[in-house]
């Protein structure tokens, strides 16, 4: 649904709201609603949809061992999986005593060297599947180079793991949840760091550093290289982990993790080739790297932190060509070589239908990759109450105060669910102010989260919502990574435009084995939508299905779009 209804009669719809009469100095107030400078953006019949994965294998909720569909069965430990008990101790000490069903499929493949993508609803605890695991690889090895007696020990490599996320709060988020993780001494495990927004290189260096593509890829050209530094460090990054790796795999990101994903497979390519020889192969070597043919017009940019995050842009135009020594083909390098390097794609919506999208991309470039499916990948949550009203421009504001009003009232929350958690959704910024100020002209206090607030405003507003519950307004800024506890109550002000955003919009509530509500406003131009959406559900079939109708869908919508407008005009 498009706010756009706002402009055309504001002060009717805020009386049907019950606001108290509008002073003179308060009207500028119904303005922000639909700014003038601005118009409201309509949500396009014909905008195109963006295909996701196919169906996930069909699980049996019966065997789910808790039978709530996200605990692994009661004879499965961290222990059975390959854990070591000093990690099984820390993570029992951090309250996960039992690993979710999507982790105890995950673990054991990435304990392995294996290559492994994980393709899981959001809530399945799919964080802690790949970071349990390489914590537990980077003691193992860390204990090994301990009992190891010569005298080259000190030099041997620090490993590291190394972890991409699209945007500045999902790394900070990840290293928080490493750090969590504590030894009986009550120090991290292992150590994480952040390289993201106005962070620079850590002074010590981590055992996990996690990083946005842009800001790494600074980092790693201005990071001392006369010193070879930049070459140690790809030597030393043994394990490759991208969060939301549709995201990154697509749109501003993708020039920037292909070019990442290349030289870190250049420097395989090296060792395997030194090893081959029996010669060392010099760390400056790698100056000889020049990307895929496929690739060698691609350019990188900070559009990722411009988007998400609104910080400072990164220096990164003065880079582009920075790493290209002397002009060698990659082609010319042996296909096949001994692989160094561990690589772990994690996504909660994976689109692959074609050869474009993240799934024919990670298709096409990790052909043996392990992939692991959650069992409601794309499907309807059934721990989650769904709730669809219809609304006009008249009814809209009701509806939405309802929906709101509806998610705080006590009887829809048990006793142990305090503070209370509502997020409204909105498809843009302007829409998300303007629902913002109706909820605090009728008195409900409410907390904003869009990418036009400053990264230190975000970060206090999201942290206040975490403590102390209410009512987060955002756009989809808040709707993928975040990991707030206990959401009880999602309402679609305005309805996704995408499957994808659908998916990780529902997805904020009923996680980690909880139930929740999902409420979506829509409008007639939702209908057939909607109506496509429900028939999905009740045959247990990929929600995205419903989005993708391809060409006769979409033609349908807009050949009812273009009759109302002929309508109208006559």
């Amino acid at each position: 649904m498009a706010l756009h209804h706002l402009r055309l009669a504001p002060l009717a719809l805020l009386r049907v709201a019950s606001l108290p009469p509008l002073a003179a100095r308060h009207r500028h107030h119904v303005l922000l609603f639909t700014p003038q400078a601005r118009s409201w953006r309509f949500l396009s019949a014909a905008a195109g949809p963006r295909g996701l994965a196919t169906a996930a294998a069909e699980t049996d909720d019966a065997g789910a061992g808790s039978g709530d569909g996200f605990f692994a069965e009661e004879s499965t430990s961290w222990s059975s999986l390959g854990i070591s008990d000093r990690v099984a101790s820390s993570l029992r000490g951090a309250g996960l005593a039992r690993p979710s069903l999507v982790q105890a499929a995950c673990v054991p493949h990435v304990l392995t060297a294996n290559d492994v993508i994980v393709a899981a609803e959001t809530g399945s605890g799919k964080t802690h599947g790949y970071l349990v695991p390489l914590i537990e690889k980077l003691c193992s090895k860390s204990s090994t180079t301990e009992d190891d007696n010569s005298q080259d020990t000190a030099r041997m490599a620090h490993d590291i793991a190394l972890v991409l996320c699209p945007n500045v709060m999902l790394c900070e988020q990840v290293v928080r949840m490493t750090n969590s993780l504590l030894d009986e001494s009550g120090e991290p495990l292992k150590s994480a760091a952040a390289v993201c927004g106005p962070k620079g290189w850590p002074a010590v260096n981590p055992d996990i550093l996690v990083a946005t593509p842009a800001a790494l890829l600074n980092y790693l050209f201005d990071y001392d290289p006369e010193q070879r530094r930049r070459e140690r460090f790809l030597r030393n990054v043994k394990f490759i982990v991208f969060d939301e790796a549709d995201m990154l795999l697509c749109g501003s990101f993708e020039n920037q993790v292909i070019r990442l994903i290349h030289m870190l497979r250049f420097d395989e390519k090296l060792l395997s080739r030194a090893q081959d020889s029996g010669k060392e192969v010099p760390l400056g070597s790698v100056g000889e790297y020049n990307e895929d043919s496929s690739f060698e017009n691609a350019q990188f940019s900070s559009s990722d932190e411009d988007n998400e995050d609104n910080i400072a842009q990164d220096r990164s135009a003065k880079l582009e060509n920075s790493h290209v020594g002397a002009r060698r083909d990659w082609r010319r390098v042996r296909k096949i070589y001994r692989r160094s390097k561990q690589y772990v794609f994690v996504a909660a919506t994976l689109p692959q239908s074609g050869k474009k999208t993240a799934g024919g991309v990670l298709k096409r470039m990790f052909p043996d990759a392990v992939w692991v499916s959650g069992t409601y990948l794309h499907r309807h949550n059934p721990r989650l109450e769904r709730r669809w009203i219809e609304v006009t421009s008249d009814t809209q504001v009701e509806a939405l105060l309802d929906a709101v009003k509806y998610g705080l009232k006590s009887e829809v929350h048990d006793a142990n669910d305090f503070p209370r958690r509502t997020m409204v959704f909105t498809n843009t910024v302007e829409a998300a102010n303007s629902v913002s100020e109706i909820l605090r002209q009728v008195g409900i206090p409410c907390i904003l989260y869009h990418r036009e607030s400053s990264l230190e405003e975000r970060a206090n507003n999201l942290q206040s919502f975490r403590e102390n519950g209410g009512v987060l307004v955002c756009t989809d800024a808040a709707a993928r990574g975040l990991d707030v506890p206990n959401v009880y109550h999602v309402i679609q002000a305005e309805f996704a435009a995408c499957a994808v955003d659908f998916l990780h919009r529902v997805g904020r509530t009923a996680r980690a084995g909880r139930s929740g509500i999902v409420t979506s406003l829509y409008t007639e131009a939702n209908r057939d939508l909607v109506r496509a959406v429900h028939q999905a559900e009740e045959l247990a079939q990929p929600v995205e299905r419903a989005f993708s109708r391809k060409r006769s869908f979409r033609n349908k919508l807009k050949k009812q779009a273009l009759q109302k407008r002929e309508a109208s005009l006559s």
